[in-house]
């Protein structure tokens, strides 16, 4: 419909799907296609109108797409499609990794830059609104000590992850965070944590038939970014174990920023998120900065970006002067 901003999805998972179903909720978006690596013919989408084709005719999209919401993975995929689609459309992607972000970003960037196209990389929950609160609370803070904790909940990207392993046929993984380390950061004691402190990592895993299960299991421990650094238990369960228990995806987490103001006065910023279902809610992150990405080029603000880059009426559906009006 005329006016509408147009989106096209690439990857058609639990993300893309939670983007499509964002999309409905967005009056002043469309959406055009989603675009897979599969066999379009055996993709379901959620909306019997919602047109699935193949990947390779997305370049023929480019005048009819005004933002591409890239829904693949950050282990393989994102690094490899972001910049290959930033050639030909804005885009907002949810890559993950976060020692690998300046080198992604510069990657985006060059192509981006050179396109006049706009990328916002690293788009969700963490990176994402978790890492506009880190900021946020550390400006107003100056002294003091920030603490991110994840879950308890299933992280996408890191079940990607496991799944990639040699000889694994499913698998998912749960972040839990030790709730004795939260009381301790919201007693206002600023401890110092290592990354071991803060939380565990539960992995279930349907392994393959005759595959080596004690191998999957060290390899998925020793996983640099993902496993290396925290207590990793790895379960071998069942398929039909797998489809009863673990088919929901709950996560969520808190930022909390401890600091003083003057000595003696305490100060305690938490931002803090319970999902029912994490794929749903990044996407509909993905989809509101969608908005700010087709908004941003239209006025020549074009490169990669991050969260950082964004204002926040560059999300909203109001005007700034009824955000002025209504939300100030």
């Amino acid at each position: 419909m005329e006016g509408k901003i147009r989106i096209g999805i690439v990857g058609y998972g639990n993300l893309g799907r939670g983007v499509e179903t964002s999309i409905q909720q967005q009056p002043d978006m469309e959406l055009v296609a989603v675009f897979t690596r599969r066999n379009p013919a055996d993709v379901k989408t959620q909306h019997p109108g919602t047109p699935v084709l193949s990947i390779t005719d997305a370049s023929a999209y480019k005048d009819q797409i005004d933002v591409m919401i890239m829904c693949g993975g950050s282990a393989t995929d994102l690094p490899e499609q972001v910049p290959r689609f930033a050639e030909l459309f804005n885009t907002v992607d949810s890559f993950d990794t976060h020692a690998k972000i300046p080198e992604f970003f510069a990657a985006v960037d060059r192509v981006a830059k050179n396109s006049k196209k706009t990328s916002i990389i690293s788009v969700g929950w963490d990176p994402g609104l978790f890492s506009i609160h880190r900021v946020l609370s550390e400006a107003i803070l100056p002294k003091g000590t920030t603490y991110t904790f994840w879950g308890k909940g299933l992280s996408q990207g890191h079940s990607d992850a496991i799944r990639r392993v040699e000889g694994v046929k499913y698998g998912v993984q749960y972040t839990i965070p030790s709730e004795t380390a939260i009381e301790r950061v919201r007693s206002g004691e600023e401890p110092e944590l290592s990354t071991r402190d803060k939380h565990r990592r539960e992995c279930y895993v349907v392994a393959e038939k005759d595959a080596d299960q004690t191998k999957i299991a060290q390899t998925i421990k020793n996983m640099p970014n993902y496993f290396a650094d925290y207590e990793t238990t790895v379960h071998f369960i069942t398929e039909e174990e797998m489809k009863r228990d673990h088919s929901q995806m709950p996560h969520g987490g808190f930022v909390i920023r401890s600091g003083k103001t003057s000595e003696g006065t305490n100060q305690l910023v938490e931002f803090s998120l319970k999902l029912d279902s994490n794929p749903e809610f990044t996407a509909s992150v993905l989809v509101a900065y969608a908005r700010a990405a087709y908004r941003m080029n239209q006025v020549g603000q074009v490169g990669a970006k991050t969260v950082y880059d964004v204002a926040p009426a560059q999300l909203s559906l109001f005007s700034n002067a009824e955000l002025r009006k209504n939300y100030l």
